[in-house]
């Protein structure tokens, strides 16, 4: 599931140097935090946060195949 939202990721900002992924399991559930510099956070939340969201749920929909919980977190640096 990190490998996808890396992926994602990577289409939408424009330098993916300021941007760390990191997953860590938390009471059964993986937890990928997407962790920006100010200025490409807005490009992974997008308008009323739409972007996000539909990373969200692409994630869920792939989670829910392997029959794992998945949250995405994302942090400003």
């Amino acid at each position: 599931m990190e490998e996808l939202v890396r992926f994602i990721v990577e289409k939408l900002v424009d330098d993916i140097s300021g941007v760390t992924i990191e997953s860590e399991e938390q009471d059964g559930v993986l937890v990928i935090n997407v962790i920006a510099e100010k200025e490409q956070i807005g490009k992974i939340i997008g308008k009323q946060g739409r972007i996000a969201k539909a990373i969200r749920t692409i994630v869920r929909a792939g989670a829910n195949k392997e029959k794992a919980k998945v949250s995405v977190e994302i942090i400003e640096k």
